[in-house]
């Protein structure tokens, strides 16, 4: 079975073909670094992490474009609150993002293009707009698109154009024009902007805030490519204002397929500053999150659904990343990774199967766990060839390569306490509980603890 996607434009699920054959240009919108990210920010970082580690393991060459935001309003009020350079903000906002990514183990991308780095590229394309008669100046100085020359403006958000409600970030987008559904290219110079402005054929000022990915994505991956993704927010009005502005100036297809990720709710409501249940990745790590911990709650629902987050659910994710870490060390101790046997289970196709209908992880999900606890079982009771243990540690491994739930590091088991392991194993299977027992505290006072379950023994370091 190839790979399916819901296609948000298309409104359906449609089989995935490149462009070009084994090559995947996927571009996802990233943060506005006027802050610091938060956990339902992560929910769609996490689905494109998902996605771009399927594409790669199905065998595409995949090229990923994210981007910085690091001018628009929010920015620039936050520059002048804190009596700070918009570079000194954006630049503390940015690199504490990529350390979240980088805890969150979410694969980083090719390239993050910064909005300030592209302004060129930006007015080149409004000036195309303007050529055509599909954006206009007005009297202040600012650029407008001109929705009514789209005509398939809306087709993404499925809507009609005339009934739509304004966001407040569109209606932050508006200084005068002549329709009230056009949005602004170009920003005019207001004195409030302070030393944040460039120079341009209109005056000085500064892009809009969708002006800013049309001209990333396609400086760094043509006019037309594959994949574009982000949260259901970004649909209307971002999205759909990249396709009228992109295929206005180019007067080509845009983008191919779009994905988008649902909402995240927090203990079943939306997340709100009042409430208080916006969550950052620092106050989580401060609560004791592990990020497979977190990576297994926001992973183990189908992105295309809400997925409820909550700090209640904490010990019950932890302990399910524990039982693939010991299945992890179950098959290291017996030396599952040393045996050179590249063939997967036949558990392997089902999996494959619903990672390919729309990443459907929960079945994926499923699948796996079933055949973990039969796997299990098998070697406890020591009842599985030595082929079959090579394939079981090459499932596990292509599975951790997609969901990223064991963290190897942690896993880690050194030589010697391996060989501790296996001869308290070999001492319970002879019913020698004393000798079992010595062992248990030899390991103890090596920094190890060890657990005897139905699944086996489960070590893990003292802390």
């Amino acid at each position: 079975m190839s790979l399916k996607i819901y296609n948000t434009l298309t409104k359906k699920i449609e089989k995935f073909i490149p462009i070009n054959d084994d090559q995947v240009n996927l571009y996802t919108c990233g943060p506005t670094v006027y802050d610091y990210a938060h956990i339902g920010n992560f929910r769609t970082f996490l689905f494109e992490d998902l996605l771009k580690r399927w594409l790669i393991h199905l065998g595409y060459n995949v090229r990923h474009i994210m981007n910085i935001t690091d001018v628009d309003d929010k920015t620039i009020q936050k520059s002048i609150q804190q009596k700070k350079t918009l570079f000194f903000i954006t630049e503390k906002y940015t690199k504490a993002f990529l350390r979240d990514l980088s805890w969150l183990n979410i694969l980083p991308a090719d390239h993050f293009p910064k909005a300030t780095d592209y302004i060129d590229q930006m007015i080149k394309l409004i000036k195309d707009l303007i050529k055509k008669d599909m954006a206009y100046i007005d009297q202040g100085g600012s650029v407008y698109f001109r929705i009514k020359s789209s005509p398939k403006y809306g087709l993404l958000a499925n809507l009609k154009i005339e009934n739509h409600q304004k966001s407040k970030r569109v209606l932050n987008d508006e200084y005068s024009k002549e329709s009230i559904n056009d949005f602004a290219l170009w920003k005019a110079y207001k004195e409030e902007d302070g030393d944040i402005y460039w120079d341009s054929p209109w005056g000085k000022g500064r892009p809009g805030w969708h002006i800013e990915c049309s001209a990333m994505s396609m400086a760094e991956l043509g006019c037309h490519f594959d994949l574009h993704c982000g949260g259901v927010d970004n649909i209307f009005p971002h999205h759909e204002n990249e396709i009228a502005q992109s295929e206005g100036a180019t007067g080509k297809k845009f983008v191919n397929y779009w994905m988008h990720s649902e909402f995240l709710l927090v203990d079943g409501g939306k997340m709100s500053k009042s409430i208080g249940n916006i969550f950052k990745i620092k106050e989580l790590k401060e609560l004791n999150f592990s990020a497979e911990s977190i990576r297994y709650q926001l992973l183990s629902a189908h992105y295309r659904t809400k997925v409820n987050f909550s700090k209640l659910k904490k010990n019950e994710n932890d302990r399910v990343v524990q039982r693939f870490l010991s299945f992890y060390n179950l098959l290291k101790i017996n030396n599952a990774d040393l045996i050179e046997n590249t063939i997967l289970p036949d558990e392997y196709l089902k999996f494959k199967e619903k990672m390919n209908n729309d990443l459907d992880a929960p079945q994926a999900l499923g699948v796996f766990f079933v055949w973990m606890k039969k796997t299990t079982n098998e070697i406890i009771n020591k009842k599985i060839s030595k082929e079959k243990m090579g394939s079981a540690w090459s499932f596990l491994i292509v599975f951790n390569s997609v969901f990223g739930f064991i963290d190897t590091e942690e896993a880690l088991i050194p030589d010697e306490i391996s060989s501790i392991l296996k001869m308290r194993d070999k001492a319970r299977d002879e019913k020698n509980w004393l000798y079992a027992d010595i062992l248990r505290g030899e390991l103890l006072t090596l920094g190890w603890i060890v657990e005897d379950t139905e699944q086996g023994q489960r070590v893990s370091k003292k802390k």
